[in-house]
């Protein structure tokens, strides 16, 4: 079997190398004929396909309402330039249809001889598939009622050397669609669409954070503590300063600086670094929107996590339903709220209120076969429960709030209760999406808790926190009461976008060399 699929594959390459040839070729005739595309360095477009067929169908709807005495014989847009690739080809003589691809969608041109003159169109049926062309002409609907762009002239502005993957079968090839993105946007339109909709998703979060008096801002991405998260840092090296820097892992200590220095409503959104591994949800380089707010708690963190995502719905979507793989999530409705406790009570069927010790929480995982370390307290191992049983049944919009203090360093205790902290995360689909505190600002107890991370990171946890001092001064000049806030941006776009895997949302993920 493998001898037939490297057969098949050597055959491909074979056919394109051969293909390749015959079009440079075709552009070394051009350039002795003096008529290089690569030398052309402007086009003239003046619509895209999309515009031009609304156009068309408004003014035929204008036509519609005139008296028959003053209707045209036939309804025609004239002066129209477009711009695009040729995706397909159909060859009639002395009279061709091809389909000319621009960011907007595609569009039927007729070319006919007589009209473009019987030298420029022996020209053009030299020409390929994919070949980037300038159409002007005049639009019309077909006799069959298809909108098209009647050509009287086309001119030739870049030569592709390649071929695009055959009609039928296309580019389906997953691995291939990543790293070559540039050939999964030409050939695949719903590729395009589904990141045309993140920068809009991107567009509609800054609308309503600008909205809510919130300023965007930019802090370092190359740092010498990489704090705010549990999570493995990429290592690199200034040569000129002669010292050790880290990716950031996060956007936090920064943000809260900036709280200090008086801002009181900043976000920030921008790439962060985990040295970690690649799933549907996870890639080493992903997009992290944080936002800090003074006088405001997790509670207010929560509302407006709640009105920025119904927000984001409507103004992408047009409606607060979400459907990811045929499953309806209802963001119009009021969110649930459950403490973590409450959470495995209910799916795990275990009631932590009655462990009592870490003896007693260790029994527990024992008989639960819930695996964990010699490191982990009593939080820890009711965190691991919740993975375990409670996460995959979050589907609804879920706030899940107060949790350990054990895995929230940098988060204030709940009064009365300093077990536990005034955090939250936020479920849709089984998934995390965001993750927001009551941010600690009692710089003594935050001494206290990067210690116990220190403790933890000498007993080999590579994803603890280290000591802050810089950010320990800030705090000790003093920070407001602050709730705070990060969302993960690629999984809202995967779950706006009904996409299958965090590769499907990121133009360029991250990929193993194939040398």
């Amino acid at each position: 079997m493998a001898e037939i699929l490297n057969e098949t594959v050597n055959e491909k390459l074979e056919d394109t190398n051969e293909l390749r040839q015959i079009r440079v070729e075709k552009l070394g005739a051009l350039q002795a004929a003096g008529k290089d595309p690569f030398e052309i360095t402007l086009a003239e477009q003046n619509a895209l396909n999309a515009e031009v067929t609304a156009r068309f169908e408004k003014l035929e709807s204008e036509v519609a309402l005139l008296p028959d005495e003053e209707k045209p014989e036939q309804v025609k847009v004239e002066d129209v330039c477009i711009c695009g690739r040729i995706m397909t080809w159909r060859d009639m003589g002395k009279a061709n249809f091809i389909d000319v691809a621009d960011r907007s969608g595609r569009m039927q041109v007729y070319v006919r001889m007589n009209d473009i003159g019987e030298d420029a169109f022996a020209e053009f049926k030299k020409w390929d598939i994919g070949d980037i062309v300038e159409v002007k002409g005049f639009v019309f609907r077909t006799r069959r009622g298809q909108i098209s762009v009647h050509a009287e002239s086309i001119r030739l502005l870049t030569k592709s050397l390649l071929p695009l993957p055959e009609k039928f079968h296309g580019l389906t090839n997953t691995d291939t669609r990543y790293r070559q993105r540039y050939l999964d946007l030409i050939v695949n339109p719903e590729v395009k669409d589904t990141f045309f909709k993140r920068s809009a998703i991107l567009r509609a979060i800054r609308k309503y954070l600008d909205g809510e008096n919130f300023i965007e801002v930019e802090t370092p991405i190359l740092v010498s503590n990489a704090g705010g998260a549990a999570a493995r840092p990429f290592m690199t090296h200034h040569n000129a300063l002669n010292e050790d820097f880290k990716l950031r892992i996060s956007l936090e200590l920064y943000l809260k600086r900036l709280i200090v220095g008086g801002m009181e409503r900043v976000y920030e959104i921008g790439r962060v670094f985990r040295n970690e591994g690649c799933d549907t949800r996870h890639n080493p380089e992903f997009t992290l929107m944080e936002l800090y707010q003074a006088y405001t708690d997790y509670n207010g963190m929560m509302d407006l996590t709640e009105n920025l995502y119904r927000y984001v719905a409507q103004e992408v979507l047009g409606t607060t339903k979400v459907v990811y793989n045929g499953i309806e999530m209802d963001l119009g409705k009021p969110f649930e709220r459950i403490t973590m406790v409450d959470a495995v009570k209910k799916y795990a069927n275990v009631d932590w209120n009655e462990v009592a010790t870490l003896e007693d929480a260790r029994a527990l995982a024992d008989k639960h076969h819930i695996e964990y370390e010699k490191r982990h307290g009593k939080g820890d191992i009711l965190a691991l429960f919740f993975e375990e049983y409670a996460e995959e049944h979050l589907i609804q919009p879920t706030f899940v709030i107060d949790h350990p203090i054990e895995i929230s360093p940098l988060t204030k205790k709940k009064p009365g209760n300093p077990d536990y902290v005034e955090r939250f995360e936020f479920f849709m689909n089984g998934w995390e999406m965001a993750n927001a505190y009551s941010e600690l600002n009692d710089p003594i107890d935050q001494r206290e808790r990067f210690k116990a991370q220190e403790a933890l990171l000498a007993q080999g946890d590579d994803e603890a926190n280290t000591t802050d001092e810089d950010f320990l001064t800030a705090l000790e000049y003093g920070m407001p009461p602050t709730g705070g806030i990060g969302f993960g941006i690629d999984r809202m776009c995967m779950l706006l976008t009904d996409s299958a895997a965090i590769r499907d949302v990121l133009l360029f993920p991250t990929m193993k060399s194939l040398d």
